[in-house]
């Protein structure tokens, strides 16, 4: 009974995912197998899961792992954080590149420019997962955390790898909203749907009565004053709905807010831009502070957090069904989205696995805006599974953000600098 985690290297998260493990009584028996390429942070996780492992009293056995077919053997279930590149050199060139054409970013993790680069570099990494869990752990379930999350959990589903892709925003939508609101979201029911970063708050209800109108009141008083959220707000004014990711990821998968022609916008509904790198410098300056705190501390403690990882495993371990948001492929749950899409949608877990709810249809201006994201993700798996150059420029032709900005001559140009930026982080194309 084996619990691989991919990329253990991510000390704070192994620790928040696999400490959750640690606390549910079904998974007590459990191996947790750590992989990581940097032996420096897979030893530093394995001394803080052991540390932990005796705080809470588990009797889980880890292991930690530099060999990714030893680290798969066997496993029941496989987590995925990977970070390819990491933030030095791959996410500087994703921002710095750009700059130069004047295109600017925000995350830059999912689509746009930085996103499409981000998916070429990892997804070969992800067909040699698929691979090895061919051959050594063919029936694992592989629970993806990594972005560019839809096309990433395409590439697994598509080497025949039973996937789900996870992310944080759907649980974190309502909670976020209301508070930031003001409002109390006690006893509230919600219907959540779309694509990953680009899911639609679709109903929110209590006892039976629409929230909305009193959502939207609240949103537009609180757009008098400056606030994260922002775009947030704007495009639920808009287009009616309430979208499920951060305002300073959207306001780069449309067309409406990062404007060269209207600098102001980005002070007008206060745009992080280049926040991903700003993060990324915390983080590690941060990690420095911490490692000794975290690593090396017998007496580190946990609580379980809202990541779906344990509550999926447990589910599936005692048959108890838990009801996740999950990306799946889109076996016509969203009829007005296409087949090949990854979507995120309502999902029931038990023992049998993982079973999506079917939606319908999404409000007709809600499919559109995510079709739009939807052309770039399906032609950056192009470009990944056939090798093609040609279709990373389409990818990128078809970007919302990116297509606003520039020329088909710069964008090609563009996708060239990237490319030989990259170097040896891409595989060759043609």
């Amino acid at each position: 009974m084996k619990i691989t985690f991919l990329g253990a290297g991510s000390t704070v998260f192994a620790r928040n995912v696999l400490g959750d493990c640690m606390t549910v009584p079904s998974l007590q028996s459990f191996e947790f197998a750590l992989y990581d390429i940097n032996e420096q942070r897979l030893q530093e996780s394995h001394s803080m899961l052991s540390n932990l492992k005796t705080s809470l009293k588990s009797t889980v056995t880890i292991r930690a792992y530099q060999d990714l077919k030893e680290a798969l053997s066997g496993a029941k279930y496989v987590v995925n954080a990977i970070q390819v590149g990491g933030y030095d050199p791959c996410t500087i060139t994703d921002f710095e590149i750009p700059k130069k054409y004047g295109l600017r970013q925000t995350i830059a993790d999912t689509i746009g420019i930085g996103g499409i680069f981000r998916a070429l570099r990892t997804i070969p990494v992800m067909r040699e997962f698929a691979a090895a869990i061919r051959e050594v752990c063919p029936d694992a379930w592989f629970l993806n955390y990594t972005n560019p999350m839809a096309v990433l959990t395409s590439t697994m589903n598509r080497e025949g790898i039973k996937t789900v892709g996870l992310c944080h925003s759907v649980q974190a939508c309502v909670p976020h909203l209301f508070k930031s609101l003001d409002m109390d979201d006690t006893g509230v029911q919600w219907k959540i749907a779309g694509i990953n970063h680009m899911a639609w708050l679709l109903e929110v209800t209590r006892d039976g009565q629409d929230l909305y109108p009193e959502i939207k009141k609240r949103a537009k008083e609180k757009q008098k004053t400056k606030h994260h959220d922002m775009v947030r707000f704007e495009i639920m004014n808009r287009f009616g709905y309430y979208v499920t990711e951060s305002s300073e990821h959207n306001a780069e998968y449309m067309p409406y807010f990062i404007k060269s022609t209207h600098p102001e916008l980005i002070d007008q509904l206060n745009i992080p831009l280049d926040e991903y790198p700003r993060r990324c410098v915390n983080q590690i300056e941060g990690w420095e502070k911490m490692r000794d705190e975290v690593v090396n501390n017998v007496n580190i403690t946990h609580e379980r957090t809202h990541e779906y990882a344990s509550y999926i495993i447990d589910a599936m371990e005692t048959n108890v069904p838990f009801k996740i948001a999950g990306n799946v492929m889109n076996t016509q749950l969203i009829t007005n989205l296409p087949n090949e899409a990854c979507v995120e949608v309502p999902c029931l877990v038990d023992r049998s696995g993982i079973t999506p709810c079917h939606v319908g249809a999404l409000p007709p201006q809600l499919a559109a805006l995510d079709r739009t994201n939807i052309n770039t993700q399906l032609l950056t798996l192009e470009a990944a599974f056939t090798g093609k150059k040609e279709h990373i420029y389409h990818a990128a032709f078809l970007d919302p953000h990116t297509s606003a900005e520039l020329t088909l001559d710069e964008i090609v140009s563009l996708c060239d600098d990237l490319i030989a930026a990259h170097g040896d982080w891409l595989p060759k194309f043609v």
